[in-house]
């Protein structure tokens, strides 16, 4: 009984806050709720929930992944009014198109952190805990850092802008009814998450978990963080470590293509589980969003890549990330086949997903791909630069464009570096946050749209001194909490 009533709990939270700003809800902080967590498998029961609710359409299931590829120029929109059109165009404004539900279901997923983590403390403090239930502590510690991670992305400015800069509120503990925390800055959230990731480390199991965060999906946080803070020389550290473990192996060209279809496959480091009946959105879900329109019921064809991206993979006509691209509806009008859509979410060609179902795909949040990026940028932008190394992690990756000369230390540059992670990255949320830290100028294929259209919520070309690259506070969220009314993003 102990279980369900932990996830009841969990269940009516999530209910309340999909209607209400987190500010004006008591999160699971009471008596019931602080008793419940008692042994390792009560600390699973609550972390399998929290995994869950980070699969969330407003999260990592759907619009988060979407939201940097539309704004970071490799997605372009065939037709306005299909759906989530701002996410390209930055029709954003405090009262309506906010996207508020990133703000309510990352919060909630943060407090439903926060209890695991106090109540976990209180067990070791009186010592009666052990290392299995140390280990969740661990887990929810790193993920309540990846949260932190990508909030403040979404409401604060670059930490190399102007970490100085208003990031979001740093809630570390569950809160009462009456407590309304007002904004931290960007250098103190990231300060936060450096420290929540170190501290969760230790308890941290090194083998592989497949759905849960372990040690090197930590370390992989870790570099990501780093990169965003110019700390590169520990940013390849912690992505060092993860390739000379050889817990995780890359794909090879002839698997790469069915790596899609199978789930905690050789580089997946964290993985989120979508099943049927559970997390899968359907229609709805991220594989569906990315198929032309009418290509099996439901596709409506909201997103494609961009003629940028296509021209940057076209780089090498036998390029392997080509065997995932399938064409979309431009021929229609041109009569001539493009192929901008793209199935990783629905297993591939085959559409059957990872588990026979197109929409039950896992999300690969973190895969040994993109540590090896990391690793080849960290290694070339570090103070005393290891060309070598640089070549070595970079290639690795290159190799899948079998008709492009290997980088040399002659010849090697950060555009080898930036070019190759949107095309093995792409579709996985990773370019508009590449594009703001690197202080790019972001193009968008607004001449894609069909029928023609003007957009006035944005210009054709942004860089990140653009008001509308950080979201504004949901007026709902002001309304909860009134001290943060004045703490509005400039702009808005």
């Amino acid at each position: 009984m102990k279980k369900i009533y932990i996830i009841l709990i969990l269940i009516s939270v999530a209910v309340i806050s999909s209607c209400e700003g987190f500010l004006d809800v008591k999160p699971s902080n009471s008596a019931a709720a602080e008793t419940s967590i008692m042994t390792p498998a009560d600390a699973k029961v609550v972390m399998s929930g929290l995994m869950r609710r980070m699969t969330s359409s407003d999260y990592y299931g759907r619009n988060f992944i979407i939201y940097a590829d539309a704004k970071g120029g490799d997605f372009a929109i065939r037709s306005q009014g299909r759906g989530n059109d701002a996410l390209y165009t930055f029709n954003h404004a405090q009262e309506s198109g906010n996207y508020g539900g990133f703000w309510a279901q990352i919060y909630h997923c943060i407090l439903q952190a926060n209890n695991l983590i106090l109540n976990i403390q209180k067990i070791e403090d009186a010592g009666t805990s052990s290392a299995a239930l140390s280990e969740y502590k661990g887990q929810a510690l790193t993920a309540r850092a990846l949260m932190y991670f990508d909030l403040v992305r979404l409401y604060g400015k670059p930490y190399n802008m102007d970490k100085s800069s208003l990031g979001v509120p740093l809630i570390l503990t569950p809160l009462d009814a009456a407590d309304q925390p007002t904004r931290s800055t960007v250098e103190e959230v990231y300060n936060q998450i450096v420290k929540d990731l170190n501290d969760g480390a230790p308890f941290l199991t090194k083998n592989r978990l497949n759905g849960y965060l372990n040690y090197y999906a930590n370390r992989a946080i870790l570099a990501r963080v780093y990169l965003h803070m110019d700390k590169f020389q520990e940013a390849f550290d912690a992505t060092e470590e993860i390739i000379t473990s050889n817990r995780y192996t890359l794909y090879t060209n002839n698997n790469w293509l069915n790596s899609w279809a199978v789930p905690f496959s050789s580089e997946s480091i964290f993985e989120l589980g979508i099943f049927m009946g559970e997390a899968n959105l359907g229609t709805a879900s991220l594989g569906y969003y990315l198929l032309r329109a009418n290509k099996v019921s439901g596709a409506l064809g909201f997103f494609m890549a961009s003629d940028y991206y296509l021209q940057r993979l076209g780089e090498d006509p036998n390029d392997i990330r080509w065997a995932i691209m399938d064409y979309d509806e431009s021929h229609q009008v041109t009569g001539v086949f493009r192929y901008g859509s793209c199935m990783k979410y629905v297993g591939g060609h085959a559409m059957q997903g990872d588990k026979g179902n197109a929409a039950a795909t896992n999300i690969k949040v973190i895969r040994l791909s993109e540590v090896y990026l990391m690793a080849a940028e960290a290694a070339l932008r570090k103070s005393s630069p290891d060309k070598a190394k640089a070549v070595t992690y970079l290639n690795s990756i290159r190799r899948r464009s079998p008709s492009l000369p290997l980088a040399t230390e002659a010849t090697i540059t950060m555009k080898m570096v930036e070019d190759e992670r949107s095309k093995e990255l792409f579709t996985e949320g990773h370019r508009y946050w590449d594009m703001l830290r690197w202080n790019k100028s972001i193009t968008f294929n607004d001449d894609f749209i069909y029928p023609t259209i003007s957009i006035p919520t944005r210009d054709v070309t942004i860089d990140r001194t653009f008001y509308k690259t950080i979201l504004p506070i949901p007026q709902n969220e002001i309304d909860a909490n009134p001290k943060i009314a004045g703490q509005q993003n400039p702009g808005y």
